[in-house]
């Protein structure tokens, strides 16, 4: 599976982006997620939804600001980042965690299957 991410940039605070994750392989189900990591830092995640019944689950620092959802028909995965903070300045990478497994959200990188490169987003105050 190939992830591409895109839509990152520079805003000011205050200011919204949309990132959105395509996956290449489209004969497979999988749950995916998104983590963003800073230098010196070890990859934190941000938020995850399910591939069946679309639940979601998000870090408590971004709840209510970041909204993730998914096209399934497209592959394709978006995270609406609304009322960001420099704190969220980060690189951001989408993952995917295969359908099969027995439990759909984990935050820990590791349980994640495939990775992909990150898109840089930064927020300026």
């Amino acid at each position: 599976v190939q992830l591409q991410a895109s839509g990152g940039g520079s805003v000011q605070a205050g200011g919204s982006l949309r990132l959105s994750c395509e996956a290449s392989e489209t004969r497979s189900q999988y749950h995916m997620a998104w983590f963003r990591q800073t230098p010196g830092k070890e990859r934190e995640f941000v938020g995850a939804i399910t591939w069946r019944d679309g639940k979601k689950d998000y870090e408590d620092s971004v709840r209510g600001r970041f909204t993730i959802s998914r096209d399934n028909a497209k592959d394709t995965m978006y995270l609406q980042m609304n009322s960001l903070k420099p704190e969220d300045t980060a690189v951001y990478y989408c993952a995917v965690r295969a359908a099969s497994r027995p439990t759909p959200i984990t935050r820990a990188p590791p349980d994640y299957d495939y990775w992909g490169r990150g898109t840089q987003v930064t927020v300026s105050s």
